[in-house]
């Protein structure tokens, strides 16, 4: 029986069942339930906001932790995506910001009807990251937004705990960082922010003190967490990155030596993570950028300009340790490429092109291809991203990997 006429049969059985006061589920007509469990995981998440009118267990069923717990483990196996993001002409020759998803098969995408009201024609639009299925954006000045693209649920942050300026005089404060990602510890999602204090006559060109603040979706509010930031950040494309349980950042330290600033999410610390020594400092003519590859950081390094360009990508293997950086290959040198945006199924990369095509480059095989993705050029940002029912409201919790906590069928 195929899983439309399944479905089907449930609904059916289900409407029969409202009227018992307590409906049992041991199975629906010849179906057992864990048949009807497997069926109801493999279904996108537009089809179980559906599903959740059909009756008061199915509501309830698909709002239960333990199954949008299973749901989110399954798509992270079987329907890992990337969450593209960039910016449209319309026909008044105004920008607006897209957010599509990119599957692997076939390169086919799909754009998403998300509300980015707050942020639709805004320029500076970042993607700072991704976790269990909810996406932070920002814009660095106004607020901090959580959306969940695929329930198109969306909630704008409170507004910050820190003060608007120090009890020093004369400093101007700024967002100079932010971040977001899973804390294990807590088994809830959090965003970091660090915000800098500026003399108003600056010539160290460094800011005269930072603080950071934190948010939990456990929580729901902000706290301000007393740490020193050992390092400042400055921008880099595509630099920013979610990984091992920690942040990280393109930054410079107190002697301008180039590093990578992490935030852990569980401890709450931060770490400076040494660039390659074979790297050359000081060259601005090259870019950095940071992505995550077979399971470990990356150090992407390329010339900003160029008709053509090489990509020089380099592996921590050892993840903080500055000795195990390691060259594995040089991309190129490629024509009509920007810049890269994330690595998929370990021998792609999508890069985004100089006129504002997305390309995909084949490790294996070294070929480009051309994807039917267009934008504003130097307008891309990705995350590898996968479609989940957890709320950015919090009330969602990751269960340990030891419970079996059974559903209340």
């Amino acid at each position: 029986m195929c899983t439309c006429r399944v479905l089907a049969s449930l609904v059916i059985d289900c409407r029969e069942g409202e009227e018992q006061k307590e409906p049992r589920m041991e199975g629906i007509g010849d179906l057992p339930r864990e048949l009807f469990l497997e069926i109801l995981l493999r279904l996108p998440v537009e089809s179980l906001m559906r599903c959740k009118c059909v009756c008061k267990f199915w509501y309830a069923l698909i709002r239960n932790a333990k199954f949008i717990e299973l749901h989110l483990k399954y798509n992270c196996n079987n329907n890992v995506c990337v969450l593209l993001k960039r910016c449209l002409l319309t026909c008044l020759g105004e920008k607006e910001n897209m957010l599509s998803l990119v599957c692997s098969n076939g390169f086919s995408f799909v754009n998403l009807d998300v509300d980015l009201s707050l942020y639709k024609k805004e320029p500076c639009l970042q993607l700072l990251g991704h976790c269990d299925g909810v996406i932070c954006l920002s814009n660095y000045r106004d607020d901090i937004v959580l959306c969940n693209p695929a329930t198109r649920e969306s909630m704008v942050l409170p507004q910050s705990c820190l003060p608007c300026s120090p009890s020093i005089p004369n400093l101007i404060p700024q967002t100079s960082a932010l971040g977001f990602g899973y804390d294990a510890k807590s088994h809830h999602c959090k965003v970091v922010r660090i915000v800098s204090y500026w003399e108003e006559i600056n010539e160290s060109g460094l800011p005269h003190l930072s603080r950071v603040e934190v948010y939990s979706l456990g929580t729901g509010s902000w706290k301000e967490i007393n740490v020193k930031v050992p390092a400042h950040v400055l921008y880099s494309p595509c630099f920013e990155t979610y990984f091992n349980g920690s942040f990280h950042w393109y930054a410079v330290d107190d002697n301008r030596n180039e590093v990578i600033l992490s935030f852990h999410m569980g401890n709450e610390e931060f770490q400076v993570i040494p660039m390659p020594s074979f790297l050359s400092m000081y060259d601005y003519s090259m870019c950095r950028s940071l992505l995550v590859w077979m399971g470990c950081i990356s150090l992407i390094i390329y010339p900003g300009r160029g008709i053509e360009k090489s990509f020089e990508i380099c592996v921590m293997k050892e993840y903080g340790v500055r000795k195990s950086w390691t060259k594995v290959l040089t991309i190129g040198p490629l024509s009509r490429v920007e810049k890269p945006l994330v690595f998929w199924k370990n021998d792609e990369i999508l890069m985004e092109g100089t006129d504002g095509q997305a390309v995909s480059y084949n490790l294996r095989t070294q070929e480009v291809k051309d994807l039917p993705i267009y934008g504003v050029p130097k307008s891309f940002a990705t995350l590898v991203y996968v479609n989940s029912l957890v709320s950015v409201k919090g009330g969602y919790q990751m269960l340990d990997e030891g419970d079996n906590t059974d559903f209340d069928w």
